[in-house]
Order: structure tokens, then sequence, then C-alpha cells
């Protein structure tokens, strides 16, 4: 709270620490949760059935359903399973009318087609800690997406990144940690927060030129709308 940050999503990425993420908005007011199977969890993980996410997506305290998506980067060869995979989690979110958390790396055509094929706009979502270029993030948006920002523009070498954030409409925007990852700087090195979004927060705002004050309420106001969270504590 001494960070100003009053709400958080704690994301899922395999089905076998789902309970500890459940927990984790069960003990806190401010915290909730997400189900989903991130796109590089290995052989050794449940793979995720549109079923079994349909009962765990039902917790009111599930707010969406992810991480899931596409990662051409860190897994080879035949990726046709990761794609089912995807699909998977998009019909399951569009039954129970929650939004989608996508991750995407080195595949972001994939990723932008399969969002349309499935009809995730029925549902939109958010372009999980967003690196792509700008017709990626205005093609996300024209299917429903918000798109978020991590501590990865502060970095020097984001240039690129840093143009398209000054783009992202301001009622699409929202900011992220990524924990435990990503730290921005002053912190970068440092095993990441939800406390350390603020200065990713006030890099943002010096970028596009608004008090952090008043990025703070826009993107607050997107995550409430978007996750559909009572911005009163639970």
């Amino acid at each position: 709270m001494d960070a100003g940050v009053s709400h958080m999503l704690c994301v899922c990425v395999q089905l076998e620490t789902f309970s500890d993420v459940r927990q984790a908005a069960v003990d806190h007011d401010n915290v909730f949760a997400s189900v989903g199977v991130h796109p590089n969890t290995d052989d050794d993980a449940r793979e995720p059935s549109i079923e079994e996410l349909l009962e765990l997506g039902r917790d009111p305290l599930v707010v969406a359903i992810g991480e899931t998506g596409l990662d051409y980067f860190r897994s080879e060869g035949d990726l046709e399973w990761q794609r089912d995979r995807f699909r998977c989690h998009i019909r399951a979110a569009r039954t129970l009318g929650k939004p989608l958390i996508i991750h995407t790396r080195e595949a972001a055509a994939d990723v932008i087609s399969i969002l349309d094929e499935e009809n995730a706009r029925d549902v939109g979502g958010v372009m999980h800690c967003f690196v792509d270029d700008w017709d990626t993030a205005a093609a996300a948006m024209d299917l429903g997406f918000y798109i978020s920002i991590s501590g990865i523009v502060t970095f020097k070498s984001a240039g690129d990144l840093r143009e398209v954030a000054l783009r992202i409409p301001a009622d699409r925007l929202l900011i992220e940690t990524d924990s435990p990852w990503l730290a921005p700087v002053p912190k970068r090195g440092k095993q990441n927060e939800p406390a350390f979004v603020r200065h990713t927060a006030e890099f943002l705002a010096g970028l596009r030129g608004v008090s952090v004050d008043d990025l703070a309420t826009v993107t607050a106001g997107n995550f409430f709308k978007l996750f559909n969270v009572n911005q009163q504590l639970k």
C-alpha cells in the first residue's frame, strides 16, 4: 500500500500451482486470481482441458483465463500442441465470459490470427508484458484487447517499445510488474515485486507527459473495467 498499489492480479501459469494462486486471493482482499497454463509449461505439467479450465474458472475469485498464448522463442519443433492449448483457453474464456491474459514471444502473427479465428473479441483481455510493434498492438486493440506495459519500458534498449507506449490510447493502457522478473530501473537486477510497478508508472507518466496520479487513475480504472473487479476491497 505504501507504494500506492491497492489491487493486484496473481497470474496462474500451471494447474499444479493454481491452489496457491487462489489462496493468495482468499487471504488478501486486494488480490485476484487467474487460471491457465503458460505456453512454455513443460511436459511434466498437467495439460489443461476445457472442462477443467471451466470448473476452476467459475470460481468468483478467478477474474481471467491465462496466462496463455504462444512462445516460439523458448519452444522448438512442431508447436501445434501449443496452438491447441491456446485455443482451449480461448474457448474456455468465451464460455465463462472472462477475459484472457495473453503471452506472446516471436509469435505475434499467429497469436493475432488465432485470437481472431476463435472470436476472442467476445471477451477481450490483455496483451501481457507487451514488447511487439505498433501494428501488433493495433491489431490486438481492434480485437478488444488492452496493452500492458512492464518494467522493460524503462530499459535503455527499449526505444521501440517506448514509441509504442506513447501511442497506446489511455483507455487501453495497463501497467504491470511481471513479478518476479523484469524489475524496472532503478530496481533492475533485483527480484521484482508488485510495489515496483510504481517505478514503471512514474517512467511511463513522464514519457506520456502526464502526472503519475492521473496515469494511475486511468490504468486502475482500466483494470477494474477489464477484469470486472469492484474498486472496493472484497
